[in-house]
């Protein structure tokens, strides 16, 4: 295995790592595009890039560039936008998922049993099979899958799987075994697990999958590395060239550190450290400082308190439609949260807390009304996903600087589903964006990466037309609440840099700003949603210097 990973390790780090020192360059005949602090739109023609990779001067036809440059790169008349920010993603869930077995393109049980025994062949040398991306709403189901059927699929070898939103755990017997899990197995709090007539049936909700998940062998440093690479080369092919880590280990920050230590890290990471433990442990008494030519930070720390819609996680005000004796999981007194909101802002971190369902985002709107009474200034307090809001409470998430952090797929991926499990009557308040900005609330977007895909472009239209990529439903689902396209590219840029206390150094092209662009083949002010999507990546640059070329790689390839 070792002589398997290690060459594989340095092909893509030699690929993404790029010693050549520029200075005084030039990017010319671009049609560029980028948002001022306000958000207004400036394009230009070409831009000039000084010694510390900073975009020094914006030209347009009537501007003579420089004589004296250290390069000229021509940019072939395509289209240049500011690198795109993902405001939450999953840097190292990402790169497991490229390198572990994912579901998340299987359309059925059947398929997925297949693909499960296939991958089990495949890898006979595995003490366990492990993975993720199934969903049980996308095939169809109506029901979650079970044990037994995992079992018919593999049955000589553990196996864990994660569902597509990370918010459960599908185990074959084997796995339960090993975990001792049978009909005198309680449920911890915080989740669930699921049985029919008292007998687990191999799925585990939230907290509940830790019951698993603590008997899966855990990765090794170079198992990190490795993945690390994987993430980072997929999200610069995407554009992506900064995103923010929800969920930071200290395991996850030493992997940024050896990159960073090593010269290989190649965009910007913004951490959050996975609850206080882990943001003592990793920054001590305050945020770190930006590391590494601005390329890494932990200036925020993450904190759970419901699940997700699709295991029925997500704490609501009233129960579920499709099941009238549930409300779903409440991880965190309110108490419980408000400590740890405090305990990170009284050392200068940012909370970021996760809420999909309308009793979750009231208690965190709740606390963040309380803790500013004693927490002034620019907190800019963030609610990560704000999927189910109470009408109610909508225009609140435009006081006291929050920062609604959510993520335009999942809205095109949710929709059937939120409808049954919400019911009509409940979804005024639902992926609520443009009430959220008119009621003076600002919106980061991103992807939930590896939930969902990271491409920036996906997002950018589901945004503008909250459809799907069949074009479903037509005209958009509540389309009222669909953003301009103005807003839609703030959201992935001078937004998501705002969100992370970054707008001084990143998400606009504008003077001063790190030269962080990309040359795609669409204009998203001006095409279709369709076209959107398909636009392509041709270069990634970050900090003035080429990290992604797609003629490249399609030579390599």
């Amino acid at each position: 295995m070792k002589r398997k990973i290690l060459p594989l390790l340095t092909a893509l780090l030699c690929g993404l790592s790029s010693n050549a020192a520029y200075a005084d360059g030039l990017i010319s005949n671009v049609n560029g595009i980028t948002l001022d602090e306000e958000g207004k739109v400036i394009r230009f023609e070409a831009m000039l890039i000084d010694a510390n990779g900073n975009v020094s001067q914006l030209l347009t036809s009537k501007d003579k560039a420089p004589k004296q440059l250290d390069y000229n790169h021509d940019g072939k008349g395509q289209i240049m936008l500011p690198g795109m920010i993902d405001a939450h993603g999953h840097v190292m869930g990402l790169g497991f998922q490229l390198l572990t077995l994912d579901l998340s393109g299987t359309n059925s049980l059947e398929e997925a049993l297949a693909a499960i025994k296939k991958y089990a062949a495949d890898n006979p040398d595995r003490k366990w099979i492990i993975g993720r991306g199934w969903n049980q709403e996308k095939w169809g189901l109506g029901r979650f899958p079970t044990a037994k059927e995992l079992d018919s699929a593999v049955a000589d070898m553990p196996v864990w799987l994660e569902r597509v939103d990370g918010h459960a755990g599908w185990a074959n017997s084997m796995a339960m075994q090993i975990a001792k899990i049978d009909e005198k197995s309680v449920s911890p709090n915080g989740g669930r697990i699921e049985k029919i007539d008292g007998k687990p049936i191999g799925i585990f909700i939230d907290a509940a999958s830790e019951l698993v998940q603590k008997h899966v062998p855990v990765p090794l440093p170079r198992d990190r590395d490795l993945a690390l690479a994987k993430a980072q080369e997929k999200l610069l092919s995407l554009g992506i060239t900064s995103i923010a880590d929800m969920g930071t280990s200290i395991d996850d920050w030493q992997a940024y550190r050896r990159a960073g230590d090593a010269g290989w890290l190649s965009f910007r990471i913004f951490g959050y450290a996975a609850g206080t433990e882990e943001m003592v442990k990793i920054a001590g008494p305050g945020p770190t400082p930006w590391l590494y030519d601005d390329k890494l930070r932990l200036g925020g720390v993450k904190l759970y308190l419901d699940g997700a819609l699709g295991s029925r996680g997500a704490w609501l005000k009233k129960p579920y439609a499709d099941a009238p004796t549930q409300t779903g999981l409440q991880f965190l007194s309110f108490s419980d949260l408000r400590n740890y909101m405090a305990r990170a802002a009284m050392d200068g971190f940012q909370p970021a807390v996760h809420a999909i369902g309308d009793a979750a985002n009231a208690d965190v709107i709740d606390a963040i009304e309380d803790l500013s009474q004693t927490y002034g200034g620019d907190r800019r307090w963030r609610i990560e996903h704000v999927q189910i809001v109470d009408p109610a409470d909508l225009p609140k998430l435009g006081q006291h600087g929050i920062i609604s952090s959510m993520q335009p797929v999942h809205q095109t991926s949710d929709r059937l589903m939120a409808e049954v499990r919400l019911g009509q009557e409940r979804l005024n308040g639902a992926y609520a964006w443009q009430s959220i900005i008119k009621a003076g609330g600002r919106l980061a977007l991103g992807s939930d990466v590896p939930v969902e895909s990271a491409d920036p472009f996906a997002g950018l239209a589901a945004a503008i037309s909250r459809e799907d990529a069949d074009g479903q439903p037509f005209g958009g689902w509540l389309p009222a609440e669909r953003v301009t396209r103005e807003q839609a590219l703030a959201g992935f840029t001078i937004d998501g840099a705002y969100a992370a206390f970054a707008e001084k150094k990143l998400g606009s092209l504008t003077p001063g700003h790190r030269a962080d662009f990309i040359l795609v083949d669409t204009d998203p002010l001006l095409a279709s949603p369709s076209q959107i999507r398909k636009t392509k990546v041709l270069e990634t640059w970050v900090g003035g210097r080429p990290v992604y070329n797609h003629i490249k790689k399609m030579d390599e390839k």
